[in-house]
């Protein structure tokens, strides 16, 4: 079975909820849960292979091997365990959104984002290729933005959005440098080779830069501190969004990469020290903030902070089972948090608020909602028969087990001792508070509304599911732990030792953190006193008077700098280059290269006397527009010569066409100008920016000539050498542009249309003001479409139309391809607006332009997809010969689908660009839309 479907199932379904707009939250949900719930199932067909200790299942598709670049996935125990946890409890959220959102008009948003972020956290736990991880890495940052800041009109979600996004899109880039160098020091970017070459990676100079850049994109993830301000603030987003990042997903992916690089960072001391302090911070940190939060999901989010760094501690021991048990509690974690984020948003339904010291005695109006609570509350807690009891008890278990460093040995037990006293405490709290504590005083809403019994029951499967992992630990952890557990150390494990967790200083540990933790609940009052007298931190004010005071900053610098002279901008990079080409030419030995110079002749001199008459014709007449563009086109046509006069008959056509486009859409940008510009340089300025230009000059000539009269092998030979039994054409230039270098054209044809979007839009509802007709009785007014000219266009458009035909058939082994041909039709069909006008041909155009740039970049893509199917790498083609009757044979190359899209992408883009600039023209202003 393909592995990629587990990707694609939750990506189909993200898009079946932008089809349903508006419709209710039960349909969207139902919709919603059909791709998760055969994602769950096609994961779990793979339990029984992994159970019995199958090897890694690894698929890759070949996409740029020359970069390194494959599409590849790989599951194993690890990757098996994360994927259901990111399925079973997602399926579960979009059970209890069906009813959260029940009367919204806008989730099926939500149900669209929510699955989006589910195949981005998919791909990061089952992607081979770590470049390939980091795309879904950054998605799953992007989509969370979305989610947090899901209520767009609110101020607080929109400032918490932007945290989140700021914090973990900066660790990604940090995260970005690190594999980059890590795949250096491996030797490749699949785990494969990753994973096995890990006492090179920890013996490689660059060590502990490598560490550090990954560990912060790990922590900024995964919210450690200092880092972990971003959480708590991403509580403004709707309950099903919290329920999900804080319990199964984004949280977790620091976690998830950090035991997935175990076997390759970790087993260091400065391994040790990082992670390990980290964990140790962030654990008690939250631990302590939690008990004071007076916002249920502020409460949950700050103990979220404190489990995350107590899975970070234990991966950071060292201890032979410590990721054992990192990875059981993450479990137990990702079970017991989901449900109580759900009570959380089913009581603020409710009451209407989320403010613990208003909600009281809910269970008087919700028993069965504080039976399933009270189970998870109590594995939070970490009381007996639970979940959490054993996970905790494994942790106390690991700090004893530490013998090294000798501060670490005595430390690290009493601190998660002293931890896991304030998680029983909040734990006991957010129950205590909310189910009992009396009547509740003021509530928005009243009477409370208790949710339909059917709406309990995702957070009934959860409960059952921590009660289960409670009572029977040892089975869990054999089928899914211990699996994950294996492919994170790369080696056959022991099984976990669950007698050794009745040790009497373990029951110790956990009857001091029972007992102290109801205690200190009970002591709550004078604690809380004390705590209101401590100097209130907003993290979020603070964050954003840190983003004002850098945009200040960086505004002021960039001021200084960019003035919006262009003359200055043209300045700085030609004084940089001079000064740079200078330096390097200054110590060139010989100027005599060894090369024999081409010999002059007339022509050819002829031409570079014109070319300098022209450009400096530029220079002189540069305030009288109109006589400036012509002589700008003087010189592009010398240069259209030139390439003609040295073999490159591509080039020539090609800068022909581009030149004739250039000067229209100058032409049409020069009519909203007036015909002279002001005199405003001083002799001073001119003469700097002579010199700078001079300079300037002399340094490239100089440069080229160094560079033109010595031998030089380049990649040219490759290329002649390769066309044809390679690319399936003599014309090298062509082959290049739709095979060899095929996905630049891709992304080049890509820019392009996104570029004539983006004319077409700030165009579409632009009014410019209206132009002075001339009406000096010295001038006449030209017709402005002439017969003449309309005549001659309507016949040349069928000529022109058969030979950019002929062009492009013939590119793939003649001077062509599909931008000429693409050019010369747009060259073609302006001419037909410039004699008939922008109505008259619009009224005669049958094709809309953005469709045909959309559908030339999906024929272009769709090719370099195709090549997967037989195994290839993307947009490789395949080229062979069709004998014909009385015809012969006819070479034939998939790239000719390729250059077909190049075409409609360049002929949908120019008459894009032309006709909406045209538009502005008309004398009734901009008229009806085009494109």
């Amino acid at each position: 079975m393909p592995l990629v479907l587990i990707i694609l199932l939750p990506l189909t379904g993200a898009c079946l909820p932008a089809l349903l707009q508006g419709r209710s939250s039960r349909l969207l949900a139902s919709v919603s849960a059909l791709p998760t719930l055969f994602c769950l199932l096609l994961l779990l067909s793979w339990l029984p292979h992994v159970m019995q200790g199958g090897d890694a299942v690894v698929q890759t598709l070949a996409w740029l091997p020359s970069l390194g670049l494959a599409v590849g996935l790989r599951l194993d125990g690890l990757g098996l365990l994360f994927a259901l946890l990111i399925t079973g409890i997602g399926g579960a959220i979009l059970l209890y959104a069906r009813y959260y959102f029940a009367g919204s008009a806008t989730s099926a948003r939500f149900f669209t984002l929510i699955q989006l972020f589910m195949a981005a956290m998919l791909g990061i736990v089952l992607t081979e290729n770590l470049l390939f991880m980091l795309v879904f890495w950054e998605l799953t940052s992007l989509v969370s933005f979305l989610l947090i800041g899901y209520h767009t009109h609110d101020h607080a979600a929109r400032l918490g959005a932007r945290m989140s996004l700021v914090i973990t899109g900066g660790g990604g880039l940090a995260l970005l440098a690190g594999i980059v160098m890590l795949g250096q020091a491996a030797g490749g970017y699949e785990l494969s080779v990753v994973l096995e070459a890990g006492e090179r990676i920890r013996g490689s100079e660059r060590y502990g830069l490598m560490l550090n850049l990954i560990l912060l994109g790990a922590f900024t993830k995964s919210a450690q501190f200092p880092f972990h301000l971003w959480l708590p603030h991403a509580m403004t987003a709707p309950t099903p969004v919290s329920a999900y990042l804080h319990s199964a997903t984004m949280v977790k992916a620091g976690l998830f990469l950090l035991a997935r690089l175990h076997p390759a960072l970790a087993d260091t001391a400065l391994w040790f020290h990082l992670v390990t302090l980290t964990g140790m911070l962030t654990l008690m940190l939250g631990a302590f903030v939690a008990m004071f939060m007076h916002d249920m999901k502020g409460l949950l989010a700050y103990s979220t902070v404190s489990h995350l760094g107590l899975i970070m501690l234990l991966l950071g021991l060292g201890t032979p089972m410590a990721l054992a048990a990192a990875l059981f509690h993450l479990v137990c974690h990702a079970l017991f948090k989901a449900p109580l984020f759900m009570m959380a948003g089913y009581v603020e339904h409710a009451t209407g608020t989320r403010d613990m010291r208003n909600i009281n005695g809910m269970w008087r109006f919700m028993p069965a909602l504080m039976v399933l609570s009270g189970i998870s509350a109590a594995a939070m807690a970490g009381l007996p028969l639970m979940s959490g009891y054993i996970s905790k008890k494994m942790l106390f278990n690991e700090s004893l087990l530490l013998a090294t460093p000798d501060w670490a040995a005595v430390i690290i037990p009493a601190w998660v001792a002293l931890a896991a006293l304030f998680s029983v405490a909040y734990s006991i709290r957010i129950f205590h508070n909310v189910f009992f504590n009396g009547r509740p005083i003021d509530l928005p809403v009243w009477p409370p509304r208790a949710p339909r019994r059917l709406a309990l029951a995702p957070i009934a499967l959860l409960s059952l599911a921590t009660l289960l992992l409670g009572l029977g630990p040892e089975r869990a952890y054999t089928a899914l732990v211990q699996p994950a557990f294996a492919a994170a150390r790369q080696a056959a494990v022991a099984p976990y030792d669950f007698a050794a967790l009745g040790s009497g200083t373990t029951r110790l540990m956990s009857l001091f953190a029972l007992a102290g933790g109801a205690l200190f609940y009970q002591r709550r009052t004078p604690l809380f006193r004390l705590h209101a007298r401590l100097p209130a931190v907003d993290a979020k004010e603070i964050f954003d008077w840190l983003m004002r005071r850098a945009t200040t900053l960086a505004q002021r610098r960039v001021f200084q700098l960019e003035n919006g002279s262009l003359q200055r901008y043209l300045a700085f990079i030609m004084a940089t280059l001079v000064v740079l080409v200078g330096l390097q030419l200054h110590d060139v030995p010989r100027w005599d290269g060894g090369v024999a110079l081409t010999p002059l002749d007339p022509l050819t001199l002829l031409a570079a006397t014109l070319l300098c008459l022209a450009a400096t014709g530029v220079v002189v007449y540069h305030h009288h527009r109109l006589p400036a563009l012509l002589l700008l086109g003087v010189t592009g046509l010398v240069v259209t010569v030139t390439f003609a006069r040295f073999s490159a008959p591509d080039l020539a056509l090609t800068q022909l066409m581009v030149e004739v486009m250039a000067v229209v859409i100058m032409m049409l940008a020069l009519s909203f100008l007036p015909q002279t510009s002001p005199r405003g340089s001083t002799r001073l300025r001119m003469g700097r920016d002579l010199a700078i230009a001079g300079l300037m000059g002399l340094g490239v000539a100089a440069f080229s000539f160094a560079i033109l009269i010595r031998p030089q092998q380049t990649i040219s030979d490759f290329f002649m050498a390769n066309s044809l039994p390679g690319g399936g054409g003599s014309n090298v230039v062509n082959v290049i542009l739709v095979d060899f270098r095929g996905f630049d054209t891709l992304g080049e044809i890509t820019v392009l249309g996104i570029a004539a979007v983006a004319v077409f839009a700030f165009t579409r509802d632009l009014h410019l003001k209206e132009r002075v007709v001339e009406t000096n009785p010295a001038h006449w007014v030209a017709e402005p479409h002439p017969i003449m000219l309309g005549s001659v266009a309507r016949l040349v458009l069928p000529i022109a139309l058969l030979i950019s035909a002929y062009i492009f058939l013939r590119g793939h082994n003649q001077p062509g391809g599909g931008f000429i041909a693409g050019l010369i039709t747009a060259v073609a069909l302006t001419l037909q607006y410039m004699a008939g006008g922008l109505v008259w041909a619009q009224a005669r155009m049958r094709t809309a332009f953005r469709p045909l740039i959309g559908a030339g970049i999906l024929i272009a893509s769709v090719t370099g997809l195709g090549s997967w199917l037989f195994g290839a790498p993307f947009l490789t083609s395949a080229h062979g010969h069709l004998h014909l009757p009385l015809i012969g044979d006819i070479a034939l190359a998939t790239a000719m689908l390729f250059d077909l899209g190049v075409y409609a992408t360049v002929v949908g883009a120019t008459l894009l660009i032309l006709a909406n600039l045209g538009r502005l023209m008309t004398v009734t202003g901009p008229g009806k839309e085009v494109g």
